[in-house]
């Protein structure tokens, strides 16, 4: 049998490598497997949207001081990925507007400013006549904005390749195509992860296999219910781009690339594990993209994707200690906001898992929590 690992983690998307990039600079001994390729699956789909950091969070519950954490991390987290590996994730504040169509979507952000407000993020109201003045692309009827000048993206694709080489730089075993077929447990302990390369004996494991995690679960009668949420984005190209800031209505958005490409998305589907974009899907998108900015009509089609979110049962992710088995841990159900959430997430988890008090308390995202009503000040991802 092979040594003893200190931590297995279970899972390669963003919060997996997060961890497993974390607990390595603490010291401990780290194995990473994956069933796929690393950094490919929902991680790796999304348009790396960060949203502005929450500023009031002294109090506050700790969903909002893991969010306000991560999304504070971001602009460090790059640059010492930069200089651990030499590659630019490219993280940059670019700012965004939320903007309104119709009288209903006006009403909803008014509905939803009080919690801007509580969080103390940066955002200042635009009516209409100043709208193309921040945007000239935009269409010329919006009803009104809200800017956020505090808002940022990274590209998913660039981040996920420097966690993997920092990853490796810091000693974690990488195996991908490799997937966790079971546990070994005994006496309230996991003592190995199956493989089908055979087991890895470990100290400690940390499942983060995104809305796989409830299936690998079941087997040791762990209720943590991740189904998969798709997600389906279209990329154009459009080299004359004068759109800087990303522009979300509602739960869509377009984000503006530095490379002349425009992301478009994102629809919500439960379609279970099917990761392909469909023609309505697709259409639905375009047509998105050419009401909120009409130039894009003469950008080129490149191409469409779609990811598959670990949803969880409510909104809200499993961080923390299985129950009954003292050595399992938990993350995943980030929903939308893995991406954005991954700093904070692997902070967290290393505390736990090396033994430490934790920043924030962990019983907000017990697996046999209460489930609480979906949050309604998250921004997504």
């Amino acid at each position: 049998m092979a040594a003893t690992t200190d931590v297995v983690v279970v899972g390669g998307g963003v919060v997996g490598l997060s961890i497993a990039y974390v607990l390595a600079g603490e010291g401990a001994s780290v194995a990473l497997i994956d069933a796929g390729p690393l950094g490919r699956a929902a991680s790796w789909a999304g348009a790396g949207m960060i949203s502005p950091v929450p500023r009031n969070v002294v109090g506050s519950d700790p969903w909002v001081g893991l969010r306000a954490r991560s999304l504070e991390l971001q602009s460090a987290w790059s640059e010492s990925l930069r200089a651990e590996t030499g590659i630019d994730n490219g993280y940059r504040r670019c700012g965004g507007l939320d903007i309104a169509l119709t009288e209903s979507e006006a009403a909803e952000q008014e509905r939803r400013r009080p919690f801007w407000e509580a969080e103390g993020v940066r955002f200042e109201r635009i009516e209409a006549p100043a709208i193309r003045r921040l945007e000239p692309t935009l269409r010329a009827d919006l009803r009104q904005a809200y800017h956020f000048p505090d808002r940022a993206q990274i590209r998913n694709p660039r981040h996920l390749r420097a966690l993997i080489e920092a990853a490796r730089l810091r000693g974690v075993a990488l195996h991908e195509n490799r997937g966790a077929s079971g546990f070994d447990v005994r006496h309230g302990r996991v003592d190995a992860v199956e493989t089908p390369l055979g087991p890895l004996p470990c100290g400690s494991v940390v499942v983060a296999a995104g809305p796989w995690t409830s299936e690998l679960l079941k087997p040791l009668s762990l209720d943590a219910p991740t189904p998969p949420l798709r997600g389906q984005i279209v990329l154009l190209r459009w080299p004359e781009v004068r759109l800087r800031r990303i522009v979300e209505q509602g739960a869509n958005y377009l984000v503006p690339r530095d490379d002349g490409r425009v992301l478009v998305g994102s629809t919500e589907e439960w379609a279970g594990f099917d990761p392909r974009p469909t023609a309505d899907g697709v259409l639905g998108l375009l047509d998105l993209a050419l009401k909120v900015c009409p130039e894009l009509a003469a950008s080129d089609f490149e191409r469409a994707w779609a990811g598959l979110r670990p949803a969880s049962k409510d909104g809200r992710p499993y961080l923390g200690r299985a129950p009954e088995i003292e050595n399992l841990f938990l993350a995943a159900g980030h929903r939308r906001v893995g991406l954005q959430l991954s700093p904070g997430t692997a902070e967290l988890m290393a505390d736990l898992v090396l033994g430490r008090t934790p920043r924030w308390d962990p019983a907000a995202f017990a697996v046999d929590r209460h489930p609480v009503e979906r949050d309604e000040s998250a921004f997504q991802s």
